[in-house]
């Protein structure tokens, strides 16, 4: 987003909510028709109060006191039900917005490129989903409800005030801009810091979120005393910046209470000498008493409040920056966009592809340059190269994680780029190098191939994959939750897990990301007699550190920095003396071990 065009974080934000409270406004006017009700039981408290002291005491008749007393209790009886209708409706409002807009980010998230999670952190994005859905729930069910119920009381106190007595209800607004000025001053600065405070949150989320992941690595490295002072400081200035908006909020309510209830003991000394002129009945006074402290009492709820809306504010300003975070790879319109059909027959074409990942714009140091290669139908095509030479890039752009800046990738003689990358997508079966499982059982993991699969189907799969004979030595079979990552599974179980999920997505063209580069010899070979399974009736693309594994490929495309180096068979290519040639005697012929020292 461009810093110049970044909204600020002021409570105008939330008119960016407006369209997630549009489907409850029914809910939201019965609330506030309970909220008018309950702010007028309370004003009529103040003239019931006056009833019962001139009419009642002052009269010394006792039935008009039992008849103040009975009206007294039959509007709080009112008040008290029309309080609950409020707090309800409110609340439950409040819980079902916050439940839309994390759904809503959610969804939006799922769908941002690939260059977004590049410069993201992940703590951060789970920290708008939460903290900040979580403030602003706070606010939509309370806050709001709060601010409106004491700002009505207020202004209506102000009215008998000015009905029951000119001059001290006079006195009374000239308190008023010394209450409002530490509102607009102090709650700025308040708000400020509230920005800051969930920015602090977020950092610690993030550090959180890449310690615990990678728990191993921690602990293999014995970094756990260095990660424990990072989050302890970033604690502590999360804690710092969070005492600092405290302590500042505090001196504004303090300072509203302060200005306000002085107000009512000047004003009730003020009053006293009229009581004793007789230009005011003991009556009168107690009920302008009673409204000067409702003004007061709900200034300082204001203000309490209006710090709380700002800080709600930033977390929309920072949950609404991620909403409506464009995806770069998108759809395009529907009258430029092409139709890849329900299988695609496997063609693949590169055409002088030039591509640069966007944290790395440097013209020079190009992922691809100017490479081309086509791919028929079923041909198994073998990527090899010195890391950075590109491979993995291929296969980014094939599934069109990112565009190029030039050339263009067809499938079956389409144009990816006028695609919708959903519908892309399901054209093709990624096997990775490193196999993601989820905490989730055995059937849901390879299910997540094609939802609608049948468990059947999940079953043949795992059978093709060569996997059914380990699931069977797991405590619930199909049933057993793999842990997070697949923490239950050894390194070659995960990836046959991987291969029956790309088996049962039953795509056209099958990318393969290195995925017996890190197994043992025999879960290699369980693996490599997956794979062949899984490969055969598609167009492969395989990307191999170890040559042995692809000298049977149908083609081998050398890559070397970004370009097209050379292309064969491992027969042809090795008569070359190129540089795979160079890779293959590396890998082949054992290096000469130095003389012992």
């Amino acid at each position: 987003m461009n810093e110049a065009a970044k909204p600020k974080g002021k409570v105008t934000q939330f008119r960016r909510l407006i369209r997630y409270l549009l489907p409850y406004r029914a809910r939201i006017a019965g609330a506030l028709l309970a909220l008018l009700v309950a702010s007028g039981c309370v004003l009529a408290l103040g003239q019931g109060l006056r009833r019962v002291i001139d009419g009642g005491f002052g009269s010394g008749d006792p039935h008009l006191l039992d008849a103040a007393l009975a009206g007294v209790v039959t509007v709080a009886v009112i008040l008290a039900c029309a309080t609950w209708a409020r707090f309800y409706l409110m609340m439950s409002t409040g819980e079902r917005v916050v439940a839309d807009l994390r759904k809503a980010v959610f969804s939006h998230v799922l769908e941002l490129s690939p260059a977004f999670f590049d410069a993201t952190r992940t703590g951060e994005i789970v920290s708008r989903l939460t903290n900040d859905t979580t403030e602003i729930q706070a606010v939509i069910g309370f806050g709001v409800s709060m601010f409106l119920r004491n700002l009505l009381m207020t202004t209506g106190a102000l009215v008998l005030l000015f009905i029951t007595s000119l001059k001290l209800a006079l006195l009374i607004v000239l308190g008023v801009p010394a209450i409002i000025v530490p509102i607009l001053v102090i709650g700025r600065r308040v708000r400020q810091l509230s920005r800051t405070v969930q920015d602090r949150v977020a950092d610690v989320s993030a550090h959180i979120d890449e310690s615990i992941h990678e728990i191993r690595t921690v602990q293999a490295y014995a970094h756990e005393d260095a990660d424990r002072a990072l989050f302890f400081r970033r604690v502590e200035e999360t804690y710092g910046t969070g005492i600092h908006r405290i302590r500042i909020k505090a001196w504004l309510i303090s300072l509203v209470m302060l200005i306000g209830f002085s107000a009512v003991g000047g004003i009730l000394w003020i009053g006293g000498h009229d009581v004793f002129a007789g230009k005011l009945t003991a009556g009168e006074l107690s009920a302008f008493v009673f409204y000067a402290a409702v003004v007061a009492t709900g200034a300082g709820t204001v203000s309490e409040v209006w710090g709380e809306l700002q800080r709600a504010a930033g977390a929309t300003e920072r949950l609404m920056e991620l909403l409506e975070t464009q995806a770069v790879i998108a759809a395009p319109a529907h009258s430029l966009s092409l139709t890849l059909p329900a299988r695609a027959a496997g063609t693949v074409r590169f055409d002088n592809v030039s591509f640069n990942y966007p944290s790395r714009p440097d013209p020079d140091n190009a992922a691809l340059s100017g490479f081309s290669l086509s791919i028929a139908p079923g041909e198994r095509v073998a990527l090899v190269g010195p890391s950075g030479a590109g491979k993995s890039t291929l296969l980014a752009l094939l599934l069109r994680f990112y565009d190029p800046q030039s050339g263009s990738v067809l499938i079956d003689g389409i144009d990816i780029a006028r695609c919708d990358p959903c519908e892309l997508r399901k054209q093709l079966a990624l096997v990775p190098q490193d196999p993601v499982i989820f905490a989730a059982s055995v059937t849901d993991n390879v299910r997540y191939g094609r939802p609608a699969a049948s468990d059947a189907e999940v079953r043949a799969a795992c059978e093709a994959a060569h996997a059914l004979e380990f699931i069977a030595r797991l405590p619930q079979g199909f049933d057993t939750n793999l842990g997070e990552r697949g923490i239950k599974l050894s390194g070659g179980q995960r990836q046959r897990l991987s291969i029956a999920r790309a088996l049962l997505a039953d795509r056209a063209i099958l990318l393969l990301d290195e995925a017996t580069s890190s197994l043992d010899a025999q879960s290699e070979r369980q693996v490599a007699l997956a794979l062949e399974r899984l490969m055969r009736g598609r167009t492969s693309l395989v990307i191999a550190h170890r040559l042995a594994t692809v000298q049977h490929a149908d083609r081998i495309v050398v890559l070397d920095h970004g370009r097209l180096h050379s292309i064969g068979t491992h027969a042809e290519l090795m008569r070359q003396d190129g540089l795979y040639s160079h890779l293959a005697r590396l890998q082949f012929i054992p290096e000469v071990q130095p003389a012992a020292l």
